[in-house]
């Protein structure tokens, strides 16, 4: 099977918006509107991590921090979420708009964690967002 990209239906956006609103929750209430800022989301995110408060088996958790993680990747490249189809599942994805490359931050967290590894958010921000602009800049890559 081919790769399908499309958009996300009514359940895609409520299933991401459950796992975005997990992470943000973790806001003081007063303090939610800090998430909407890149710095607020990447503060949230290290707390997060570094206090421990998701285990290894936490998946559903830690891919809410991957949702978190792309948005942070929306806001600093202008990029846009969609679903993508094939042979292993249908995953949401973030692109650029206009072109075929895509990367997958939802999984970006978990996996790292699953392996027993150290996150750091902003040097796993900084990677995406180098690999990203590498893809950008390639004449090859529509």
């Amino acid at each position: 099977m081919d790769q399908k990209i499309e958009g996300f239906t009514a359940a895609d956006t409520a299933d991401i918006e459950k796992q975005r609103s997990w992470v943000r929750d973790h806001c003081e209430a007063e303090a939610r509107d800090n998430y909407e800022t890149l710095q607020g989301k990447y503060e949230l995110l290290e707390t997060i991590l570094s206090s421990g408060w998701v285990g290894p088996q936490e998946t559903w958790k830690l891919q809410s921090l991957g949702v978190t993680f792309g948005d942070m990747l929306v806001q600093l490249l202008e990029l846009e979420w969609v679903m993508v189809e094939d042979d292993q599942g249908r995953d949401p994805a973030l692109r650029v708009p206009g072109t075929s490359i895509l990367v997958f931050p939802k999984t970006a967290i978990s996996k790292r964690i699953e392996r027993g590894e150290r996150v750091d958010v902003k040097d796993l921000l900084r990677t995406f967002a180098q690999h990203v602009e590498n893809l950008r800049d390639d004449p090859k890559v529509t």
